[in-house]
């Protein structure tokens, strides 16, 4: 009873929070803030030497914003540009490649608990579960899963308490249950919403995420065809919504799962990111 009320209020929430819905595709990507439990996160360091006058990193900054044009260095070889602008960009990655990998916390992806399978694609990660029959699938995609209004919180909660804050990703997820013969799947749009409901000892633990918009799609169809009808949960009866979550419960996606999806997109994120500087100094160096 307890459980239905807190979600009762969560819809309320929702409704006075509610924003234009806007055309998507399979999986969405637009993550709001939360503060996660138990998630794995890693400390704050990127754009640090914009934060922070010290350190490493912020002997480039006068020469990198300097208004000076820099004449082209000697050639490689391979017929690009190079300037004395590029070494110090390509030092400066080189600095901030290191740092990075000193925080890293898992060199490997954590794995899931429940049975679920993972597929990689880039930035877009796959769950697979089979449970007595039914297929369930839940996908996010790491780009953009860290909210844009982070490094500013990140700043004023630095000057506050004198730590790093930590980066945590946050991305919308997909979860689509089918059923053996069934032409067409039920899809459940879901977030992390910047209302995190909390709740006090002895109470029963809120829920960690919310169902954004659920709808029949066709099986294997990666664009939600906008022609099939969405029920959007912002104005929904509580009793409906609680039903639906109790749904999703009930195949494995529940808090754990959803705290487990974070500490590995968190994960998948910071790799990617690693692999982007890598990349983007070789891309100026000309490796």
């Amino acid at each position: 009873m307890l459980k239905s009320v807190v979600r009762a209020v969560g819809a309320a929430v929702r409704v006075s929070s509610a924003t234009t819905s806007t055309a998507r595709a399979l999986p969405l990507s637009c993550p709001t803030l939360r503060s996660p439990s138990s998630a794995t996160a890693r400390p704050f360091t990127r754009s640090l030497w914009m934060l922070n006058n010290n350190g490493a990193s912020s002997g480039y900054r006068t020469k990198l914003f300097s208004s000076k044009v820099l004449n082209p260095s000697v050639s490689c070889g391979c017929g690009g540009l190079h300037t004395e602008g590029d070494k110090v960009f390509g030092d400066f990655l080189s600095d901030e490649i290191k740092e990075e990998r000193k925080i890293q916390k898992n060199k490997s992806l954590p794995k899931m608990s429940g049975g679920w399978d993972l597929e990689m694609n880039g930035t877009e990660a796959k769950l697979i579960r089979t449970i007595s029959g039914e297929k369930v699938t839940v996908t996010f995609n790491v780009n953009n899963s860290i909210p844009p209004n982070f490094e500013e919180e990140a700043e004023q909660g630095q000057q506050k308490s004198g730590e790093e804050p930590e980066i945590v990703s946050t991305p919308n997820f997909v979860v689509e249950v089918t059923k053996q013969g069934a032409k067409h799947s039920l899809v459940f749009d879901c977030h992390f919403p910047e209302d995190e409901m909390s709740h006090g000892e002895g109470e029963e633990e809120s829920d960690i995420f919310a169902i954004r918009e659920v709808s029949f799609q066709p099986e294997g169809d990666t664009e939600w065809k906008e022609t099939s009808y969405t029920l959007n949960t912002d104005s929904l009866d509580w009793a409906l919504y609680d039903h639906l979550m109790d749904f999703l419960a009930d195949r494995g996606v529940d808090n754990t799962f959803a705290d487990e999806l974070m500490e590995l997109s968190t994960t998948v994120e910071h790799q990617e990111y690693i692999k982007f500087l890598e990349n983007l100094q070789g891309f100026v160096k000309c490796n």
